[in-house]
């Protein structure tokens, strides 16, 4: 017996891409983006900086896959900064599928293992996705649907197309919370400069059975998570997070992965109301196979 729960997700995904690549808006050009003499942005210009100094990461972001372009929905794709020559040292690209891409060993604890081994024998039919609700900081780092950043001084929001999620990073130096808080879906985000990097430390997650998955197919994390990122914007087009999973729960020792994403431009943001009139939970059914 398997559930069709999984290819109900694959095909939740692929539809909404679709819908977004074909959807008609009014064309806007972004505004502030450096352009070439034909009017096409100019992602390898230098990266935009804030009043203070810092780099600017606000912009509407796509995930690169396997290094190449994205949707670049709205407007014909810009061209991808040229691709750095492969490099050993760096960390592993991280999948929508699985956090650290096809073949790489994660140090699992057995029970984590066993879990994943289960989630994905069940086709992911527990993973939020499936039931509208958030699916996971990861997920949504390596989602086919854009995400928007909006820095300020103190605060930066992040608003993820997929399931209209909306995160809160907080930039004015607030410590780590110490009394007993309630766990978030998102966790508990705080992030300061380290040179032209921001390091965002995110702590307090939910860690249950259906909230804590790393990626579709169900590498799990428990309430123990702490979860670094270091955001790079080297240029214009570019956006180069590193993740570090610390969870001593789940994993044996930690490990860091990279999420590579790339600017759009003359492009807005697509509301998506996952649960108005939702009709994918109603397909949900055994089968033999």
């Amino acid at each position: 017996m398997r559930s069709s729960v999984g290819r109900i997700v694959f095909a939740t995904v692929f539809a909404a891409v679709a819908t977004s690549v074909s959807a008609q808006w009014p064309r806007f050009t972004t505004p502030d983006v450096p352009r070439l003499a034909d009017g096409q942005p100019n992602l390898t210009a230098p990266a935009p900086r804030t009043p203070d100094g810092k780099p600017d990461l606000s912009g509407i972001w796509e995930i690169i896959f396997g290094g190449g372009g994205g949707r670049g929905r709205g407007a014909a794709p810009a061209p991808a900064p040229p691709a750095p020559a492969p490099d050993p040292n760096v960390p592993p690209v991280s999948q929508f599928f699985e956090v650290a891409g096809r073949g790489y060993p994660l140090p699992l604890q057995p029970w984590a293992a066993e879990l994943k081994k289960k989630r994905m024998a069940d086709n992911s039919k527990d993973n939020p996705d499936v039931w509208c609700l958030p699916i996971g900081l990861m997920q949504y780092h390596n989602h086919p649907q854009p995400r928007q950043i909006v820095q300020t001084k103190n605060l930066m929001l992040i608003t993820y197309e997929s399931n209209y999620g909306l995160r809160y990073i907080y930039l004015d130096g607030r410590p780590a919370p110490n009394n007993d808080p309630t766990p978030w879906w998102f966790g508990y985000s705080r992030g300061w400069w380290e040179g032209d990097t921001l390091v965002v430390e995110t702590t307090n997650f939910r860690g249950d059975e259906r909230a804590g998955w790393l990626d579709v197919n169900g590498s799990p994390y428990t309430d123990a998570l702490k979860m670094t990122e270091r955001f790079r914007r080297p240029n214009v087009g570019t956006l180069e997070i590193d993740i570090t999973i610390d969870d001593p729960k789940a994993y044996t020792k930690p490990f860091t992965v990279r999420v590579n994403q790339r600017l759009m431009v003359d492009s807005e943001m697509i509301e998506f109301i996952c649960n108005e009139n939702e009709q994918s939970t109603k397909h949900i059914k055994w089968e033999c196979g």
